[in-house]
């Protein structure tokens, strides 16, 4: 039976596993203690605690535990990497590559570090919202310190070409920092085979608790040091000093554990219910994927629908489907998503995108629901439009007069590149 909101926003957060939370439990109440105190069986309870989770997050992603650095949550771990570089490595250069379509996280840190000297080449992604290699090595330089890109698209599921940006970076001598934040726990993520030398991801985002994240930092081949951030008594092997979150700590730990377990059959599954969604909707005219269909994570589809706009489509349905116009980051503001944008896509097409997420709980009937009351209101908004209307009577919308710029609704920048 269906319960309302249906929720398909879990690239958003995903709700806590009960397995994590039971798990968590004792160390609120009955193991209590703080992990740096050593002189008594509190304290010695509540690293024991953090150990066994620190090997459980570890054995997640191909790491040994002594590289696992915990964190509030992948923006303080994207921020120590890409900070804690840039000084630690101020000797060697203050060049850092990333893409204009990485977190906000990533984004804002590297301009944080532009006003502060650095310099940072924004490379442009392609029309599926892929990095080019070959762009990427063209713009190394001896004082090229950092290459930043995510592993997967938080907006469009899109998923980089990891192994080859790693044997690019490894190459040239210069460190690989990769946001996984959307890809850790969806899919196979392994430090060692993918050469990764930084790699944020975060609890939240793979049925764990929110407020606590971590940050992958190489030991060895090479030995990847940074400067800390927060300074305070030496914490997490002196890079991130402040009183653990133990209790979180442990509910991440059991949450990478439960990953490593049902990710595979998860996946499957859900990559077949979002074929299922995404065919269904595809059913409409005027209606495209976003980002790339080849390389992406099993439970993404980025939509758009021409000829509405996405909040109205979300008003049409918000008390019934919870799904998100972009990236929760940024969703305060009125912009269109300025990853898809980079993608090709104009104002208009931008806003009229829909983002579904779905999550290991997701059920074909809810999906099924989805594809009802999303196609009855696109439907419904666009009887409503005279653009649609003109569209249906075969008018050039790119060549229409209009009584006043203000006016226009279709520009020349909405016309994208159908793969």
């Amino acid at each position: 039976m269906l319960t309302f909101p249906v929720y398909l926003d879990h690239n958003a957060t995903t709700p806590c596993d009960p397995r994590a939370l039971e798990a968590m439990m004792p160390f609120f109440t009955e193991n209590f203690g703080n992990a740096a105190s050593r002189h008594h069986a509190f304290g010695w309870q509540a690293a024991e605690g953090v150990a066994y989770a620190r090997e459980q997050v570890a054995a997640l992603i191909g790491a040994d535990p002594s590289e696992i650095i915990f964190t509030s949550g992948a923006t303080e771990s994207d921020n120590l990497a890409i900070k804690g570089v840039f000084e630690r490595y101020a000797s060697k250069g203050n060049h850092i590559i990333t893409a204009n379509t990485e977190h906000k996280a990533v984004l804002d840190t590297c301009k944080h570090l532009e006003r502060r000297g650095g310099e940072i080449t924004w490379l442009e992604a392609g029309p599926d919202g892929r990095v080019n290699p070959e762009a990427l090595e063209a713009a190394i330089r001896p004082s090229t310190i950092l290459i930043a890109i995510m592993y997967a698209n938080n907006e469009t599921g899109t998923i980089q070409p990891v192994r080859e940006i790693a044997e690019i970076a490894r190459r040239h001598g210069v460190l690989f920092f990769s946001d996984a934040v959307q890809a850790v726990g969806k899919i196979p993520v392994n430090t060692a085979l993918d050469g990764i030398d930084l790699m944020a991801f975060t609890a939240h985002k793979m049925y764990g608790p929110k407020g606590v994240g971590a940050l992958y930092v190489r030991r060895k081949n090479p030995r990847v040091s940074l400067s800390a951030q927060i300074d305070g008594g030496g914490h997490e092997k002196g890079m991130r000093s402040g009183t653990l979150n133990v209790p979180g700590i442990v509910g991440f730990g059991k949450a990478c554990a439960l990953r490593m377990e049902e990710m595979e059959a998860d996946a499957s599954r859900l990559s077949k219910l979002r074929d299922r969604l995404e065919n269904g909707l595809l059913q409409l005219e005027e209606t495209y994927v976003n980002g790339s269909r080849e390389h992406r994570l099993p439970h993404v589809s980025n939509l758009a629908f021409r000829y509405v706009e996405g909040n109205g489509l979300l008003l049409g349905f918000n008390k019934k489907i919870a799904v998100s116009t972009g990236s929760a980051c940024a969703s305060a503001s009125p912009e269109p998503s300025y990853v898809l944008k980079a993608l090709g896509l104009g104002d208009e097409l931008a806003h009229s995108s829909l983002r579904f997420s779905l999550g290991k709980d997701t059920s074909e009937e809810q999906v099924d629901f989805t594809i009802r009351q999303v196609s009855e209101t696109v439907n419904a908004l666009r009887a409503a439009s005279p653009l649609w209307q003109w569209f249906k009577e075969g008018q050039d919308m790119d060549a229409a007069t209009w009584a006043h710029p203000s006016a226009k609704v279709l520009t020349e920048s909405s016309k994208r590149r159908i793969e």
